[in-house]
């Protein structure tokens, strides 16, 4: 190891170590934790619960049980604000600590070009930061899978899987690692480069969630039925509760217009209404993947867009 990259090893190494105990920290909690979820299910408690999205009850009492996967969700509240954390502590130092110290300006003068000066350093923390988001999300999906998309555990739809897990963490982690970077080159300053980064980096996963819950860029299913029989139970779906009645032109009415289970009732009021059937919109459990990879194109995009600025920007500011 010589030259720039030794350097940027020398700056990074601290980082590089902390992120290695949050990983070793994180896979022993999720060891723990995970083997004391298969002990409960194995001891028959939770046989008899169905999956879908109503509690599963204790026989005695009828009170909701769970299995105990709060420590899981802290894992995926970690993985979400992860992006944040390497933005301010990790991208934001990159070139913002040597900018308002003027150090770069001493290792540009042996010969080291912009160049290679700023890819040796974005290299190495683009490639911890890319592990540590990985593992992290294999780690989350590894805890997850004896809970997964159960009454008594999480469903693929909650914030911290959908945005804790799978390759759009790794996409998100860049994008703050680029965000941050960027930052420290425009302000001098690493408090100023860190303030930005957790506002633009904040702001970004708001618009993330934001696109969930709208659909944006994943549209939901619309399942239909006759009415008058039972309707295709909601399971592992993702409701976006819309919902009600579809007449013979294909025009939807609120479920309101007929508040009726399915049966006679329900039979009768759509017949003298016109409803020929009913519908629901919600997302299956397989397009889980269909979100991940939307939002991977989404933020992997705004990683190489803030790069290329970065890029563009060294010839004028360094």
């Amino acid at each position: 190891m010589k030259g720039t990259l030794w350097l940027a090893w020398r700056q990074q190494r601290a980082l590089v170590a902390c992120a290695v105990v949050v990983l070793l920290a994180a896979a022993a909690l999720a060891a723990y934790f995970r083997a004391g979820m298969l002990d409960d299910l194995r001891s028959g408690l939770f046989d008899h619960c169905d999956p879908g999205p109503l509690y599963c009850t204790r026989a005695p009492d009828g009170l909701p049980q769970f299995l105990d996967v709060e420590p899981l969700r802290l894992l995926g509240a970690l993985n979400l604000v992860l992006p944040v954390l390497v933005g301010v502590f990790w991208g934001a130092p990159l070139l913002g600590r040597d900018r308002e110290l003027g150090t770069h300006r001493m290792v540009l003068s042996q010969g080291v070009g912009r160049a290679q000066w700023f890819a040796s350093r974005f290299a190495l923390a683009a490639l911890g930061t890319a592990v540590l988001s990985g593992a992290l999300a294999l780690l989350f999906r590894w805890w997850w899978e004896p809970a997964v998309n159960r009454s008594y555990g999480v469903f693929w739809y909650e914030a911290t899987a959908l945005t804790g897990s799978g390759p759009s963490l790794v996409a998100a982690a860049l994008s703050g690692l680029a965000v941050g970077t960027l930052a420290g080159l425009l302000t001098r300053r690493v408090l100023s480069a860190a303030a930005w980064t957790l506002l633009v980096t904040g702001a970004v996963a708001v618009l993330v969630q934001w696109t969930h819950r709208a659909r944006l860029l994943v549209p939901p299913h619309r399942y239909v039925s006759d009415g008058w029989q039972p309707k295709e139970p909601m399971g592992d779906k993702w409701s976006t509760g819309h919902y009600g009645l579809i007449t013979g032109s294909g025009r939807r009415d609120s479920a309101a217009e007929c508040p009726f289970p399915s049966g006679r009732e329900l039979r009768e009021c759509m017949t003298g209404h016109g409803y020929v059937s009913r519908y629901y919109e919600a997302n299956p459990a397989g397009d889980y993947w269909a979100f991940q990879w939307a939002d991977t194109a989404l933020l992997g995009g705004l990683a190489l867009v803030l790069l290329l600025v970065t890029v563009l920007l060294l010839r004028r500011r360094v």
